[in-house]
This record gives C-alpha cells, sequence and structure tokens, in this order.
C-alpha cells in the first residue's frame, strides 16, 4: 500500500494511512502470538499424558495392558495359573472377536452373506444340542437383555395398537409379569426400570411352604394370583421360570407351568443352569420339559470355560416382523458378528467336547455328594440326589431327644429369641466355613450363599465354575478332607461357646460381649472400674488396658487366635477369640484374661499413683531444701557471703557444717534424711519393696505343651505320680546333711584324677574366699564417698 500512498496529494493523509497499517501490522502480529502461545498451552496441560506426542509403540502399549491385568506386584506363578484356566478353546472364542473386527471391514455383499452363514449355522447348532427344534435366537452381552427383548416382543405381540400409540394402550390394561420368588436378586426391577413400567407390574410367585420343594414356584398360588388378575382387569403376559434357581439349583414344575400358560394365553420363559444337561443323553423329566417353552437363555461362557462369548436366547416366533420391531432380529450385518467367537468355539469342541465338559461337572456334584452323605453334622438341599448339578451343604448339629422336646417347645412361640439367635450363629458359622473352604481349596469353585428357609450356605455348583477353573476330581476329594478337618472345630467351639460366656460372666472384671455375626468363641471386654468422671478419659484407658490385654494374650504360646474383631460392624475395647478345639479348657483361659486385665491395670495405677508421689516429693525436696539453704545463711554469717572476705574469712576460721541431703523413698512415698547415711557411710534399704502383681495361674505345662490345653489324666496319671514322687526323693536327697565320716569325705576325692582333685580344691578355695568377702567392698565404697561428699 505504499504505492498509493506515496501517490497521494495530501501528505498529511498519506502519514496518517501509513501509521495505521503499521498499528494493523503490530496488532495482527499480537493475535498471532497469543494464539500460538494457547495452541502451546492446550497441548501442554489439557492433552492426557499417553496421547502426547506422536504416539507410543505396540511393545509399551502391551505392556501397560499386562500391569492392568496381574498388577505390578503379582507374582509369576498367578499369572500363568491365570493364563493356563484359558485353555486352547478359550483363545479360540478370543479370536473370533479379532476375526469379528477384521471381518467388519469387508464389502458390504460379502459380510451380508458371511454373517448369515454364521448366524444360521450356529443357531441351528445350539437348537439340536439343546433339543430346542424351529428356533430363532438372539445374542447378548448381558444375560438380562435377552429377557428383556423377549417382554418387548410379548407385549408387541399381546397389544395391536402398542407400535402406534406406545403406552396409552397399556394404561387401558395394565401388564402383569410374573417371577419367581427365588429369583435373581433384582431381576423384576430391572425388567421394570428397562420397559418403562411401574412396578406394580411385576408379581413375585412364592415358592411351596407345605408340599414339594421349597425353592419350586407354587403353582397352586399362582393360578389363584392370575385368576384374580384377570378379574381385576389386568393382562397376564410372561412367566419367568427355573430351570435351577440361583441359589440352590432347583427346577420350577415346567410341564404343569406351561399348561398354565397356555391356558391364560401367558408366554413361558426358562433360564437357568440346569438347562445344560439337555446336551447330554440322560435328562431328567423336570428339565426335558423346558423343551417346549416358548424361549430360553443359555450362558454357554461359564457352562464350557468360553471367555466373552454372548449369551443365547432361543424363542419361537412366527412374525419376523414383530421380533425386529422387539430387537431380537437386526438388519445391520456387523451385529450378526456376535456369534462369531461361539461360532468358532463350538467348532472346535465338536459334540463330544461340549458333553464331556458338561457331563464332567455332573461328575463332580455326584462325588462331592456321595462323600457328603457319609459326614456328620452336614445337612445337604438337593433336589435330585441322583442328578444334581448344584450341591448345597450346610453345617449343622443334631440334638438329642431332651434338646429336641425343649426346642420343638419354644418353636411354638413365633419368632422365639433364642431360635432367632441359635440360627444367626449357625449361618455365622456357616459364613467362615465357606470362606475357609474357597481359601483352602481354590480350584473347587465353592461360594457362600443366602437361602430364604436353610439361612446361610456352602454352595457348590460346577456347571458355573469347573469349566473356568480346571476342577478335577482331586479338588473334590481335596475339598471333602478339608471339611473333615474344619467340622471338629465347628463342633467344638458351639459346644464351648455356652460354657464360656457362663465362666465369664460369673468372673469379677471381665464383660461378655454378644456378637453373633462372630465365627468364634466370643467376645470378652475387661471392664476397666474408675472414679473418673470424664468419660473421653476412662474410655481411653480402657481402649490402652484392652489393646494391652490383647497384646499379652498373643504373645501366649497358644493355639488360640485374639484379635480386635472384624474391621467393620465389630465392638470397641474386645477381645475376640476365634475357633477352638476340644481340648480347650475355658476355665484357665478366662482366668489368665481376667489375671491378665488385673495385672494391666494395677500397673497402670501404680504408674499414675508413683508419678504422683514423685511430684509432690520433688515439690517438698525444693521447699526442705530452700529452707535448708537459709537455715546455713543464719549459721555462717553476712561476711561468709561476700567472695573475697568469705574466702579470707574461711582460711583463718573455717567453718564446720553437716551435710544435710534429702533421699526421695519411693517405695514408702516419703522423704528421707541423709544423715543416717554419712553415719554409716552406706546408703540403707529402705523397706523392701511390694513384689511385681503377677498372674498367679502359671500352670506348669509338660515341655510342649501349649496354654490352654486340659491334660489327659486319665492316661497319664500313673507317670505324672511316680514323676512326681520322684522329684520329691531327689529334693529330701538335697536337704539331708552331709555324713562326717572321714571315710566318707575321703572317698570321691580318692577316686578322682590328680588333676580333677586339684581343680575340686580350688573351686572349694573360691568359694570360701567369696563367703568371707561379702560386706568389705561395699564399706569401703561408702568410705570413698563420704570422704568425697
Amino acid at each position: 500500500m505504499d504505492g498509493p500512498l506515496e501517490k497521494m496529494v495530501d501528505p498529511t493523509l498519506a502519514e496518517m494511512g501509513k501509521n495505521l497499517n503499521e498499528a494493523m501490522k503490530m496488532l495482527e502480529d499480537n493475535q498471532r502470538k497469543v494464539e500460538e502461545e494457547n495452541e502451546k498451552k492446550y497441548a501442554r496441560k489439557d492433552i492426557p499424558g499417553p496421547l502426547q506426542g506422536s504416539g507410543q509403540d505396540m511393545v509399551s502399549i502391551l505392556q501397560l495392558v499386562q500391569n492392568l491385568m496381574h498388577g505390578e506386584e503379582e507374582e509369576e506363578t498367578s499369572q500363568s495359573y491365570r493364563l493356563q484356566n484359558v485353555g486352547e478353546q478359550g483363545h479360540m472364542a478370543l479370536l473370533g472377536h479379532s476375526l469379528a473386527a477384521y471381518i467388519s471391514v469387508l464389502d458390504r455383499e460379502r459380510l451380508r452373506k458371511l454373517t448369515t452363514r454364521i448366524l444360521s449355522d450356529t443357531t441351528l447348532w445350539l437348537c439340536r444340542l439343546f433339543r430346542y427344534e424351529n428356533g430363532s435366537a438372539y445374542y447378548h452381552e448381558d444375560d438380562r437383555e435377552g429377557l428383556l427383548k423377549i417382554c418387548r416382543l410379548v407385549i408387541h405381540t399381546r397389544y395391536d395398537d402398542y407400535t402406534i400409540e406406545g403406552f396409552n394402550v397399556l394404561c387401558s390394561k395394565q401388564p402383569v409379569i410374573y417371577i419367581s420368588s427365588a429369583a435373581r436378586t433384582g431381576l423384576g426391577q430391572a425388567l421394570c426400570n428397562q420397559l418403562g413400567l411401574p412396578l406394580s407390574c411385576m408379581c413375585r410367585v412364592p415358592c411351596n411352604t407345605m408340599f414339594g420343594s421349597q425353592h419350586q414356584m407354587d403353582v397352586a398360588l399362582l393360578d389363584r394370583v392370575i385368576k384374580d388378575d384377570v378379574e381385576s382387569g389386568k393382562l397376564p403376559l410372561l412367566l419367568v421360570a427355573n430351570a435351577g434357581t440361583p441359589g440352590a439349583g432347583h427346577t420350577d414344575k415346567l410341564g404343569r407351568l406351561k399348561e398354565l400358560c397356555e391356558q391364560y394365553n401367558m408366554w413361558l420363559h426358562v433360564e437357568g443352569v440346569n438347562l445344560a444337561t439337555l446336551a447330554l443323553g440322560y435328562v431328567s423329566s423336570s428339565v426335558l420339559a423346558a423343551t417346549k417353552c416358548d424361549s430360553m437363555t443359555l450362558t454357554l461362557g461359564s457352562w464350557l470355560g468360553l471367555p466373552a462369548v454372548p449369551a443365547v436366547t432361543l424363542y419361537r416366533h412366527e412374525d419376523p416382523s414383530l421380533s425386529l420391531a422387539a430387537g431380537l432380529t437386526s438388519s445391520q450385518p456387523v451385529e450378526k458378528l456376535r456369534a462369531l467367537p461361539l461360532w468358532l468355539s463350538l467348532q472346535y469342541l465338536g459334540h463330544d467336547g461340549i458333553v464331556e465338559r458338561i457331563k464332567h461337572a455332573s461328575q463332580l456334584s455326584q462325588r462331592l455328594l456321595e462323600n457328603l452323605k457319609n459326614l456328620d453334622f452336614i445337612k445337604t438341599s438337593v433336589e435330585d440326589e441322583l442328578s444334581s448339578p448344584v450341591v448345597v451343604f450346610k453345617f449343622f448339629q443334631e440334638y438329642s431327644n431332651r434338646d429336641q422336646t425343649s426346642h420343638a417347645a419354644q418353636a411354638s412361640t413365633i419368632q422365639h429369641p433364642i431360635i432367632s439367635n441359635e440360627r444367626h450363629i449357625y449361618d455365622t458359622f456357616n459364613q467362615w466355613l465357606g470362606e475357609q473352604l474357597a481359601q483352602l481349596v481354590p480350584a473347587s469353585g465353592v461360594d457362600v450363599v443366602e437361602l430364604e428357609d436353610e439361612g446361610t450356605c456352602v454352595r457348590f455348583s460346577p456347571l458355573m465354575t469347573s469349566a473356568v477353573l480346571g476342577t478335577e476330581i482331586q479338588d473334590i476329594d481335596q475339598l471333602v478332607d478339608c471339611l473333615k478337618m474344619k467340622i471338629p472345630v465347628l463342633t467344638s467351639t458351639l459346644q464351648l461357646r455356652e460354657e464360656f460366656e457362663q465362666e465369664v460372666r460369673r468372673t469379677v472384671g471381665l464383660l461378655y460381649i454378644e456378637d453373633l455375626g462372630w465365627p468364634g468363641l466370643g467376645v470378652v471386654r475387661y471392664n476397666y472400674h474408675s472414679d473418673e468422671k470424664n468419660d473421653d478419659k476412662q474410655e481411653k484407658e480402657l481402649e490402652k488396658i484392652n489393646t494391652e490385654l490383647l497384646k499379652k494374650l498373643n504373645e501366649l504360646e497358644s493355639d488360640l487366635t485374639f484379635s480386635l474383631g472384624p474391621e467393620f460392624g465389630g465392638q470397641k475395647n474386645c477381645v475376640y477369640i476365634g475357633m477352638v478345639t476340644e481340648d480347650l479348657d475355658v476355665s484357665e483361659l478366662v482366668e489368665t484374661i481376667a489375671a491378665t486385665g488385673r495385672e494391666i491395670e494395677e500397673n497402670s495405677r501404680l504408674l499414675e499413683n508413683m508419678t504422683e508421689v514423685v511430684r509432690k516429693g520433688i515439690q517438698e525436696a525444693q521447699l526442705q531444701l530452700q529452707k535448708a539453704n537459709e537455715e546455713r545463711l543464719l549459721e555462717e554469717g553476712l561476711l561468709r557471703q561476700i567472695p573475697v572476705v568469705g574466702s579470707v574469712l574461711n582460711w583463718f576460721s573455717p567453718f564446720q557444717a553437716s551435710p544435710k541431703g534429702r533421699t526421695f523413698n519411693l517405695t514408702a512415698g516419703s522423704l528421707e534424711s541423709t544423715e543416717s547415711t554419712y553415719v554409716s557411710k552406706a546408703q540403707g534399704t529402705g523397706t523392701t519393696p511390694p513384689p511385681t502383681p503377677t498372674s498367679s495361674l502359671a500352670k506348669q505345662r509338660l515341655p510342649g505343651q501349649k496354654a490352654f490345653k486340659r491334660s489327659l489324666r486319665s492316661s497319664d496319671g500313673f507317670s505324672e505320680t511316680s514323676s512326681i514322687s520322684h522329684c520329691d526323693d531327689l529334693e529330701r536327697m538335697d536337704q539331708r546333711p552331709p555324713a562326717l565320716s572321714p571315710s566318707h569325705e575321703q572317698g570321691p576325692l580318692e577316686t578322682q584324677k590328680p588333676e580333677e582333685q586339684k581343680e575340686v580344691a580350688q573351686a572349694q578355695t573360691n568359694t570360701e574366699d567369696t563367703h568371707s568377702d561379702k560386706s568389705p567392698p561395699d564399706c569401703a565404697k561408702g568410705e570413698e564417698q563420704a570422704s568425697e561428699r
């Protein structure tokens, strides 16, 4: 622009234009710098660290994934164990996910043909394997998603105008979905939330209470409930039945339920672990009836040990448009690739491999069930003892005839507290038993389950765990051996709990804490008695004493475990005692706890009293020393206090003053004069201090015997008596006076060698010198101290 500006006639306008151009250039440069700084600032602070720069190499990314999977501090053995459980069939499933991503980039026509072939093959194979003829399949990641799509399909089928009017159609006739009370927790609420229905549309059907299994749906009661709903203008829509309840593994009466659904034009959906047995050669009639249902959900991943394979819902429906509207089918080819991992895995396993895995799981449950029948105090809860894929058992101690009569009388009262406490204790013990078995034999896959009637139980469901964990027959044998070891501990602890409670309640200074959720002998607290009115200070002292008590109990050589209790929900300032054995001496244990608590309390009080006494003694000593200094000034006179004059005066006329000091007697807690020390030139010992309080229950134990163990006196009585009498004879021989006969005195020396005689003589000489020189060193030491003073 310099050219046009120079050609302008008015130089003022030209100068003004030139300045404007320079100003605009400066503003643009500043704006450009601000934008560059903002870009640098954004790139430096707002972009996450792994994304900065030009990216990372493949090795670094895979190393990061490995650290996230296994942890940086985890041992190599556990890593190899986890990778080993995947197996080759698991590798095929993982390969399917990679192939699905690769196939999705093919051209549309090839992708359509390939996905159609994969989907049709997998559906056909599953329908043949699990005896479900003329069925369609829906593959989904969440095992509840298949049931959700089925509910939408039924709503579209039963409500003709639902596609147009939506929820307005549901208001005229409220739909009802029926599920068993033994179904999965939260299943009904999840369905209502996803379908947009109120919770009043979900009806929970109770299980049998009088006849049949207590985990099966009460069919007669269901019939009455459906009739009432129909009369009230509601529409019975769908019934969810179980072929293997989530808790106990029981199967509903599917034949009668199918007849009831046909009567009221309802849809029957079945799910459960027992559906896996449909692939076996022999199938129980109760499970075989599932093949007549309208839909079923199969979880093949856990049954066959296949990681990340989808669940499958098989269903029968004639209208493909409604299936498309409900989301059971899709026109997108990529959606059909969900079946690819399962398509590869089924071909790799083959029919024999699939049947072998399911059959192996059934054999494991039968092996455990046969062993449990021979164990005392173990109660099983299975539907069919000949073929039950799920085994549920619990520890339960039967009562004698007299106890049964008393408990029957107590059971007549509704919710008797003794019965309630007893069940709570058994639930706690079975919770501990399940956790111990799972920890000792992790390959077994046992877990703890809460059942409505049985309470807390231990569950073994090999169809859900054995293929993944690699459970074998020897793992079941090891599980039974561990169970045999734990049963005596459980019975002993249960029997000694009441005795321990009685002993603690009658012992002064101890307070019994009732904690039904603690798996062990019991809970005790040393009750600290104090006149202190400050609650905080008393609480701290109580915590201090019980903490020290726990420390001292753990220092004892015993098989018991003492702890502060559970991390959450436990009582404060208590000592929790774990499981015990039958040879426990409860009285000795309680007395030891009480004596140790008293010892800690007395030592604490002694320390407090001594601190107070020392403080008062120091104050009194300061006052007496100040008074003595004043008296010394009066005796010496004023001239002796002048620095130069006092030195000259002391040189001409020394002042003889008796040293006066004070000593503090810790035993008596008083100040005493030191005059007696200077007179006798030895420090007095004073009063003998009282003995330190110790436990009076230092029970003499045999070598190797641990604390709190009862000795078997019936079998070892003779040996104990003989050993005690022999010790008494030895003590009498030691106390017998020596003989005065010279021959007896010279005899031992004569039989010894000359070198031994010299050593004996030298030892006697040293002994005489030691006995003759007892006090001189102390006296000399006292004289030296006096001269120094």
